[in-house]
């Protein structure tokens, strides 16, 4: 991080993606908590530096908001900023699949809205030393949760040069995953890799030039297979979006925001098959087990306007999904 940067309020150094759209879409959640006279209450399941968090406690006076993140940097740093509502707020050291667990640690038995903003976070981004930017040379890490877990160096000094080619296709999405992955073996055989610009300098060296005009940075795809394989990122995914949509109370809403397609098509399936009915293909009629959870509150994905990205370079890349639960939970 540079250092002017650390000395700002974190309210400086960060813009939250999406802010008003996001809390516009939660804000009917909290309502129909209001209606039942129960005290609404929101997970940011993905904290970072509270941005999203400071903006919903001080919009809803009443809100009682369960912060989550792996990053215990983050943690401290949202904690200082939402010091003012601490008496609203209970913020968590946690994966956001341990949502189920969280709320049982809290005696929180469902909640009425819950926000996820997907990926890298502005946080990780800025501060040099965590090795998750290509822009400029750090130590090779990408870890969310510092205290735990291999790095980035662990991973392409000790894969196997298939499962190198495989998650950096799957992941990353990089038609050139052959080619990286048996440059990345070569070097490593004579000196393992510690930063990132070592791995730049290679990926660059088999990477053709005209593919980077097009494609952006030749190391962009790389690196996001990298930090997805590191925090076991799409693992982690999978199971929170059902967690959060099973810890939502009738008239709650999920909000999501992702930013690349493996990440969206995830959210996509588990969205899709909570609002169809989940009667058999020509039963005569829809019992009422069988009627959907769920309401679609987005058509498709929504994008951020050419204000919003303004506002917010980071949000170009941003897709938006939000449902609402219009069944009671199975065990509410």
């Amino acid at each position: 991080m540079e250092e002017q940067d650390a000395a700002k309020p974190t309210s400086e150094r960060h813009v939250p993606v999406l802010k008003d759209r996001c809390i516009n879409l939660l804000a009917p959640g909290f309502e129909a908590a209001r209606s039942r006279g129960e005290t609404p209450v929101a997970i940011d399941a993905t904290l970072g530096m509270g941005g999203h968090s400071e903006a919903m406690l001080q919009r809803f006076p009443d809100l009682h908001l369960v912060g989550i993140d792996r990053d215990e940097e983050a943690l401290s740093l949202a904690g200082a900023r939402l010091e003012p509502f601490s008496q609203r707020t209970d913020l968590v050291h946690a994966v956001y699949d341990e949502i189920e667990d969280v709320l049982a640690d809290l005696g929180i038995p469902e909640v009425h809205g819950i926000l996820m903003d997907l990926g890298v976070s502005s946080l990780q981004l800025d501060e040099r030393e965590r090795g998750f930017a290509y822009s400029y040379d750090a130590p090779l890490d990408m870890r969310m949760d510092t205290s735990r877990g291999q790095t980035a160096a662990d991973v392409v000094n000790t894969y196997s040069e298939e499962d190198l080619v495989r998650i950096i296709r799957k992941w990353g999405e990089e038609k050139f995953a052959g080619r990286i992955a048996n440059r990345i073996v070569n070097a490593r055989a004579e000196k393992p890799f510690a930063t990132t610009g070592e791995l730049v300098e290679q990926i660059r060296s088999v990477v053709p030039a005209a593919a980077a005009k097009s494609g952006g940075h030749p190391a962009k795809r790389t690196f996001q297979a990298l930090r997805i394989e590191v925090n076991e990122e799409l693992d982690v995914l999978e199971r929170a979006v059902p967690a959060a949509v099973g810890a939502t109370a009738l008239g709650g809403r999920v909000v999501v925001m992702s930013y690349h397609s493996l990440e969206d098509k995830i959210v996509k399936s588990v969205f899709q098959k909570g609002s169809k009915s989940s009667a058999p293909l020509g039963f005569p009629v829809e019992l009422e087990e069988h009627k959907p959870e769920l309401k679609t509150i987005t058509k498709g994905t929504e994008v951020p306007t050419a204000a919003e990205i303004a506002e917010n370079p980071r949000a170009a890349s941003a897709r938006l999904r939000a449902v609402e639960r219009i069944k009671p939970r199975r065990d509410a």
